[in-house]
């Protein structure tokens, strides 16, 4: 190839950024104001909890109608990423971003990463028809609409790049798509910034030395949050698979949902483990949890989600890091930020198979002085959470795969 193809390529591939960048940066400041107006309303409106159901079957009737073949969310874009059929519908966009913000509003319990990622995939996804792209050059599409939607909606454009390269198979990604990864992302994360939109800031402000006693307090509190990973991510195929097999006609599954989670909320007052529940993330980095809390927003999202409700994963794995890691501050001689700190990156990085991401995440978010806690926690989590994360379709090889093969193995040797 000589040098002037070389420079055109390479400048398509920046416009394409660029515009995937714009596209998806805007529809995730849209989708975050949005999403603040709804929960304001539903915070001033205690009553809409009554109308969760309602809105339960209208994400129901609208998914099982007209959106079929966008009803599978995250795990559409990784099977397309694994094997190029066609285009992912633009439908997906506005699909999800209505299903999140109703689940939002009439207080289900879900996050918003699915959605932007979602958005941003459907987004790119549109591009290769524009340029006439190859089905290989679908897939570096599809690992740019991953990186905007997540860079934009978090404000991480390095953890969202990293992401977005590592749930899809780190090793096999070309180099072309890492690039351009890192590109769009801060394209898209500029784009947030461009409408004015900001985002939750977390800090750790005191960091201890790193030392033997203070290694041998991060082993046991890692485990921990691998388990709660591992936990999150069986509790949401649970739910998926219970409703599934009692509840055949799909729409009525959020339905009943709506009406178990609104008298659940009502009567035993756990309104905090509505929506995002981000004030209770917050908090966690100042004040004790109970330590009951993790486990009740791991059930609670668990059945929004597995019920059909729309949304993420991620916010709410935030929230089960953090609260677990500030109920374990009373017990481990540890900071309660850098403990809250440590659970918010390494529970989700346990759940999505991302340990490097989740380090970079925590690098962006915490302060670089952070880094050894944040990735030593990170590593232990991803490798304490199983082989099951929170997406079907995720491909998990390498190293974990390969211990958790050889550890079956042993267990049917035994027997």
């Amino acid at each position: 190839m000589n040098l002037k193809k070389t420079i055109l390529l390479s400048l398509k591939w920046i416009l394409i950024c660029a515009l995937i960048g714009f596209f998806s940066g805007s529809a995730s400041a849209f989708f975050l104001i949005a999403l603040e107006w709804v929960s304001q309303l539903r915070i001033q409106n205690s009553w809409f909890i009554w109308l969760l159901p309602i809105g339960g079957l209208l994400i129901g009737l609208l998914y099982h109608y007209h959106g079929k073949d966008v009803v599978k969310g995250n795990n559409l874009l990784l099977e397309e990423y694994e094997t190029p059929t066609k285009v992912i519908p633009l439908k997906m966009a506005p699909f999800v971003l209505i299903g999140t913000l109703i689940t939002h509003l009439f207080g289900g319990s879900a996050g918003r990463e699915g959605t932007a990622v979602q958005m941003g995939g459907a987004i790119a996804d549109q591009f290769s028809r524009i340029f006439l792209l190859d089905a290989t050059d679908r897939k570096t599409l599809i690992i740019l609409g991953i990186s905007a939607g997540f860079a934009s909606v978090f404000g991480t454009p390095l953890a969202g790049a990293i992401f977005a390269l590592e749930v899809v198979y780190f090793c096999k990604i070309s180099v072309k798509s890492s690039i351009l990864s890192f590109v769009v992302a801060y394209f898209a994360n500029y784009t947030v910034e461009l409408w004015a939109v900001h985002h939750t800031h977390y800090s750790i402000p005191i960091i201890p030395e790193m030392n033997p006693e203070n290694l041998l307090w991060i082993i046991p509190s890692s485990i921990l949050f691998g388990f709660a990973a591992m936990l999150f991510s069986r509790s949401t195929h649970f739910w998926g698979a219970l409703f599934s097999k009692n509840i055949a006609y799909p729409p009525l599954r959020p339905f009943v949902c709506g009406i178990i989670l609104a008298l659940a909320f009502y009567t035993f007052n756990v309104s905090q483990f509505m929506g995002l529940g981000v004030p209770s993330i917050v908090e966690a980095f100042s004040k004790p949890n109970e330590y009951q809390d993790f486990l009740l927003k791991i059930l609670f999202t668990g059945f929004t989600l597995g019920a059909g409700f729309k949304g993420g994963e991620v916010t709410p794995l935030f929230f089960v890091g953090a609260t677990l890691g500030s109920a374990l501050s009373i017990f481990i001689p540890l900071p309660i930020a850098l403990l809250a700190g440590m659970g918010f990156v390494a529970v989700f990085s346990g759940a999505t198979h991302t340990p490097i991401a989740c380090t970079i995440m925590g690098i962006e978010l915490f302060g670089i002085e952070a880094t050894v806690f944040i990735g030593i926690s990170c590593f232990i989590a991803y490798l304490a959470s199983g082989s099951v994360g929170i997406y079907h379709a995720q491909t998990v090889k390498g190293v974990k795969i390969r211990l958790y093969e050889r550890f079956k193995r042993r267990k049917l040797d035994d027997l």
